[in-house]
């Protein structure tokens, strides 16, 4: 009888410490908890980024077709002049005497020509009375006609001269700003084979230009008319903006990286921006203002093995792999890229059941992606999963701090 109380007395001890771990000591089971987040309306853009220079919109180099000394200068740097506007002029002595000494060479000339032809004239009637031989009379006509042409000859001698006169005198060909200027009083100008330049003027520094180039994995998406946005290290604040002038045909190959330059018009009403000026350039490729945005981190979520074998999670029976995409759908190794009419699959949340669900997703700017169809502003999208015993949450994304800041379209 003491041997079974025994047994009886151990039996409710091991019943009793079972129960204590039932129902102090064991961990219960916590339900797994998830971070989501609703597609809201926003702004969206795909962006090409490079770095380039401002010029000028047109600059004109002046320069002179004569050789000589500066006598005079009148106009410096950052000078506003205007077309026909006197700049500079080189010594004009020499020119002066020159054009002086065909001056007087032409005055001979022409009284030679009198002579002659007066001459002409009287050997002409001798000859008609036989007082003369034909020899005479045809020198006469040769003295006659080397006149005539000497006095052409050194017309033309004078008008050049005269002409090299005039381009001692520098005018501006165009209303300007003078950018650069290489010469100052006393120095020798030489024009030879190569016409020195004198001043460079920029036609008008209101309007400039960045030159910049776009790698050949970028220009695809690239097109004129496109909206751009830059800054410059000078002002960091400020940002400008631009539009894409043109796509120049010529390839600049350098370490075997093809590069295209892209002409980029901005505005300067406000003078700040300078030639030379290095401008770090976001061109726009595409853009929506009321696009529907998912954080992309929703499209790499993905519930374990362990959740997908419980009975909340609902996942559609899509073969993605299998034969060919839909029409208009683009298969993507990992699904790094996703363009536009990509095919995705998200996971929402409802209630207590997790849902898979197909999408069609457009623009991506690697922080959101567009949502064409599949979604709407009422969808809780799983972007992750939390750790047991954490509470489900609606996160806020937040950009890429590599990106550059994007603006709407005014």
């Amino acid at each position: 009888m003491g041997k079974y109380k025994k047994v009886i007395i151990f039996l409710v001890a091991a019943i009793l410490l079972l129960l204590i771990w039932y129902f102090l000591v064991r961990k219960k089971e916590m339900p797994p908890s998830f971070t989501t987040e609703v597609p809201q309306y926003g702004h969206i853009a795909t962006m090409v980024t490079a770095t380039g220079t401002l010029r000028p919109v047109d600059t004109v180099a002046v320069g002179t077709q004569v050789s000589g000394t500066l006598k005079y200068l009148f106009a410096d740097f950052n000078a506003k002049v205007k077309k026909g506007q006197l700049l500079a002029q080189l010594d004009k002595s020499l020119f002066q005497a020159q054009v002086d000494q065909y001056r007087g060479s032409l005055e001979v000339a022409k009284s030679q020509l009198v002579y002659q032809e007066a001459n002409f004239g009287r050997q002409g009637l001798l000859f008609k009375t036989g007082a003369i031989s034909k020899a005479d009379y045809d020198n006469a006509q040769y003295q006659y006609s080397a006149a005539k042409a000497s006095v052409a000859s050194v017309t033309a001698q004078l008008a050049a001269a005269e002409k090299n006169l005039s381009f001692t005198d520098i005018y501006s060909p165009i209303d300007g700003v003078v950018m650069n200027r290489n010469v100052s009083v006393g120095q020798t100008v030489a024009a030879s084979f190569n016409t020195p330049t004198l001043f460079v003027i920029a036609k008008d520094i209101t309007k400039m230009q960045v030159e910049t180039s776009v790698g050949e994995a970028d220009i695809g998406n690239v097109a004129d008319s496109q909206r751009v946005s830059f800054t410059v290290d000078a002002y960091l604040d400020d940002v400008f903006d631009g539009q894409v002038k043109e796509i120049r045909l010529q390839p600049s190959i350098s370490a075997n990286v093809v590069t295209y330059n892209t002409i980029i018009n901005a505005a300067n009403n406000a003078m700040k921006l300078k030639p030379g000026m290095t401008a770090n350039v976001t061109i726009y490729t595409a853009e929506k203002d009321t696009a529907l945005l998912l954080p992309v981190r929703a499209l790499k979520f993905k519930p374990d093995s362990a959740l997908l074998a419980k009975d909340y999670v609902i996942q559609e029976t899509v073969n993605r792999h299998a034969g060919n995409p839909p029409r208009g759908d683009t298969l993507h190794a990992g699904g790094a890229v996703h363009r536009p009419g990509t095919v995705n699959y998200v996971w929402i949340l409802r209630g207590d059941t997790l849902q898979q669900k197909r999408i069609r997703t457009g623009l991506d700017d690697n922080t959101h992606i567009e949502v064409l169809s599949g979604l709407s502003t009422n969808d809780a999208v799983i972007t992750s999963m939390n750790e047991p015993g954490t509470a489900a949450a609606t996160a806020k994304s937040t950009g890429s701090p590599f990106m550059p800041n994007m603006r709407r379209r005014r």
